[in-house]
């Protein structure tokens, strides 16, 4: 049996590559993110008493996944170093059969404009276009489990100190884009370097990734991120 799903919205978000894309979702609670939505969902009537939940499940496709990439039973969790590997179903892999993800996301508020109806939210794990297949409002006594057993993810990811130099200090601060500092400090303590460099220090390379129009670009020393610049594109 074949199912045919088609987007409801898509994503407007900080990330503009998969790349520093926090692996989880509520890892990073700064930042300007939008669900907009296609017609003729985008229309308030359909999201009528949504304002009274303060949490939301994101039903989304991992879009930047190539379809031709086939089945592989096993992938390799970033959260166990890259180097053993679990079942896909044991892991939430965007390498998956359907390449369908699920985030919670933090609803800010709701908003309208040219396009229609909006939503704010804050800590999401998506990057911008993304499509969206579904919203659904987070019951806290029914999806809140606190003695439930997460496996290999059981504590959460160890943060890496982040520092700015004056020069990215004047950048951020110039950008005029709000809550640009502490989303890029949030970003770059998950350390978004492959899992193998994790622990590793490399002085002598600099990273950089994409986030809104600006290039951000830092070093990493010891368990230290030194942001350098934060140059419009």
């Amino acid at each position: 049996m074949m199912f045919s799903v088609a987007p409801v919205g898509w994503v407007e978000s900080p990330f503009a590559e998969k790349f520093a894309v926090p692996r989880q979702s509520a890892l990073v609670r700064h930042g300007i993110f939008r669900i907009r939505f296609h017609p003729p969902y985008n229309v308030a009537d359909a999201f009528t008493g949504i304002e009274g939940f303060s949490h939301l499940w994101v039903l989304f496709n991992f879009d930047r996944i190539p379809e031709s990439q086939g089945f592989q039973p096993r992938v390799r969790p970033p959260r166990l170093g890259g180097n053993r590997t679990v079942g896909v179903f044991a892991s939430r892999s965007p390498f998956r059969p359907n390449r369908i993800g699920l985030s919670l996301v933090q609803l800010r508020e709701t908003g309208e404009d040219s396009q229609g109806f909006y939503l704010s939210i804050s800590g999401a794990d998506l990057v911008t276009g993304t499509p969206v297949l579904d919203i659904k409002p987070y019951i806290r006594f029914t999806d809140s489990v606190p003695d439930a057993v997460s496996g290999f993810a059981e504590e959460p990811p160890l943060n890496m100190e982040v520092v700015f130099t004056p020069a990215a200090e004047r950048a951020v601060g110039a950008s005029g884009i709000p809550e640009f500092r502490e989303l890029i400090a949030e970003v770059l303590a998950q350390d978004p370097r492959p899992a193998y460099r994790h622990g590793i220090s490399d002085d002598d390379r600099i990273y950089g990734v994409q986030l809104y129009d600006r290039n951000v670009r830092w070093r990493v020393s010891g368990n230290r991120a030194e942001v350098i610049a934060a140059d419009r594109i």
